[in-house]
């Protein structure tokens, strides 16, 4: 199977490195993307960031490019958001559509209304410098990236829906401080479209367990007993 994971906010691809070998050792294939303006020397050009819909076109593209290998397209926290522009767009290419400690949105939904306050707090404390890169929390690897306010403000446009795609799954990362997902895995369950499961460790998945990740995410595989 190949598993395409979209990292969130401030963050590259490098988060999924664990949980990306561990894949790879047990024969999948992965792409954990860099978000346009999330590059590790900085955005190309800073004076015009890039929105929701051009992180949306970016991932699209990867998955437009896919050989028809059964696919996975991942999406932790802000990512939720890029994945279900791509599975709006695409989702006859996807095969399992999940969403680790994510955003899941409907039409008109942004990450911006959709976060919790104290996100919302954060995004306008840390875009005070230039009204359009929010800092980089504290407590990041020193790898993470500003980010740009533009994709967490904008509202996406979805023509579908998510369960368009074979497999629905979140991931949650359980109770924690100032949590936009808290009432989330309990509605998601109410719907039989959807998968829950639920790894304790925080936000930070990827990095606080990449083992248990790494597992869960291989039984979406065919033929996975």
């Amino acid at each position: 199977m190949k598993f395409v994971m979209v990292p969130g906010g401030w963050q590259g691809g490098w988060v999924f490195d664990s949980v990306a070998a561990e894949l790879r050792r047990a024969g999948h294939h992965v792409e954990a993307v860099t978000l346009s303006g999330l590059e590790p020397d900085g955005p190309a050009d800073p004076g015009r960031p890039p929105n929701l819909d051009t992180h949306i076109d970016q991932v699209a593209e990867i998955i437009d490019r896919s050989d028809g290998t059964p696919l996975a397209l991942c999406g932790h926290s802000y990512g939720g958001m890029v994945i279900a522009g791509v599975a709006d767009r695409l989702g006859d290419r996807i095969d399992q559509l999940v969403f680790i400690d994510a955003y899941v949105p409907d039409d008109g939904d942004s990450c911006w209304s959709l976060t919790s306050d104290s996100f919302r707090d954060l995004f306008i404390a840390g875009v005070h410098a230039d009204g359009r890169w929010v800092a980089v929390p504290d407590g990041l690897d020193p790898r993470a990236r500003p980010h740009p306010l533009a994709s967490f403000v904008q509202s996406i446009r979805l023509r579908a829906k998510p369960g368009d795609v074979l497999g629905r799954t979140f991931i949650s990362g359980g109770a924690w401080p100032g949590s936009p997902f808290a009432d989330l895995p309990e509605r998601l369950r109410s719907d039989s479209a959807w998968r829950v499961h639920e790894i304790p460790v925080g936000h930070n998945i990827a990095r606080r367990d990449p083992h248990s990740l790494a597992a869960l995410l291989g039984t979406l595989a065919p033929g996975f007993a």
